[in-house]
């Protein structure tokens, strides 16, 4: 092993730089994880633009990429439960690297089954997912809406919720020919916000009620159209703002409808608060990706001196589910 890799570096410019830059090793509580693949995220374009700042990032110039499957390859103090060779997913700052470091506790078993491509694809979404389910206060045989289904991370709300016991599953999009890709992942129905009344749509798929639980994805003003759709004292989550932080909403939807309404973000949680949440998955949600019940959805693979070309793929946002780099042997 030498001392020097080859990383993907942001704050260099308007797109990632290789650089060679020390490995990194391990302090208590890490692990170094071997990466063998690394998913793009919208943060990680956020982060070159600038308009996005993690805890984890403590200077302008910085290993890039956030989500990430490997190997684990060396372990610091204080870490009990962990062995090299573990299959692992994860998310940390620097994953666009040969090797990453990672807080122990923020890590995913890897199921054998599962290639390193489809894992990469995951822990994002698996953690997004699962944690806004839990704040919705999700339950056996709910109906669930999901809005903006087609991102990476809602297409896996929509097999998630199905695979722990959701009664229905809408899913909606702004495009007819995703529609087949939502029902693909188990969409029982799915409505076209572009074409749609979005809270006519979901009572006519629905039994005549809005749903039990929306996982909204998409923020701007179709967030106020969710309020409709939600049954009368059922719960909307925001978890995304794609299409803006800001909305008009209508008070009396909110009051009449008797709707709760949490808003939700990783970018604050504490560690601790963070480990929970990777616990939570370990028993409620790897089992069914073992089982293949959720499954990665892969857009396309980019070998690691292509990264330009995945950003620009996900720049385009035609991407349906995940862009994954491929790290090289060395």
């Amino acid at each position: 092993m030498t001392s020097t890799m080859r990383a993907l570096m942001g704050g260099a410019g308007p797109e990632w730089e290789a650089r060679d830059v020390a490995v990194p090793e391990p302090g208590p509580g890490q692990i170094r994880v071997r990466v063998r693949a690394a998913a793009v995220n919208r943060a990680d374009l956020y982060m070159l633009q600038g308009t996005y700042n993690p805890r984890a990032k403590t200077s302008d110039l910085f290993t890039a990429g956030l989500e990430f499957a490997g190997e684990v390859d060396a372990i610091g103090a204080d870490v009990p439960y962990a062995a090299v060779g573990d299959r692992v997913m994860g998310v940390t700052l620097g994953a666009f690297a040969p090797y990453a470091l990672v807080d122990h506790r923020h890590v995913i078993t890897v199921p054998e089954s599962l290639s390193w491509t489809d894992a990469a694809a995951l822990p994002v979404a698996l953690a997004t997912e699962h944690d806004a389910l839990t704040q919705g206060g999700f339950g056996l045989k709910q109906s669930v809406l999901v809005v903006g289904a087609t991102s990476s991370v809602g297409l896996v709300a929509v097999q998630l919720a199905k695979a722990l016991g959701a009664s229905r599953v809408i899913a909606t999009t702004t495009s007819d020919g995703k529609a087949d890709a939502l029902k693909a992942v188990g969409a029982d129905a799915v409505v076209n916000t572009a074409s749609e009344n979005l809270a006519e749509a979901v009572a006519a798929a629905n039994g005549g009620e809005g749903a039990d639980l929306t996982l909204d994805h998409v923020g701007g003003q179709l967030f106020a159209d969710t309020f409709p759709a939600t049954r009368i004292g059922g719960t909307v989550v925001n978890v995304g703002r794609l299409a803006g932080a800001e909305s008009t909403i209508d008070l009396n939807q909110l009051s009449f409808r008797r709707l709760t309404v949490i808003g939700t973000t990783f970018s604050v949680r504490t560690p601790d608060e963070l480990a929970d949440v990777c616990a939570a998955l370990m028993t409620d949600v790897v089992p069914a990706v073992a089982e293949g019940r959720v499954r990665a959805v892969v857009d396309s693979v980019f070998a690691f001196d292509d990264a330009k070309a995945a950003a620009d793929r996900m720049r385009s946002n035609e991407a349906v589910g995940k862009i994954v780099l491929e790290l090289p042997e060395f």
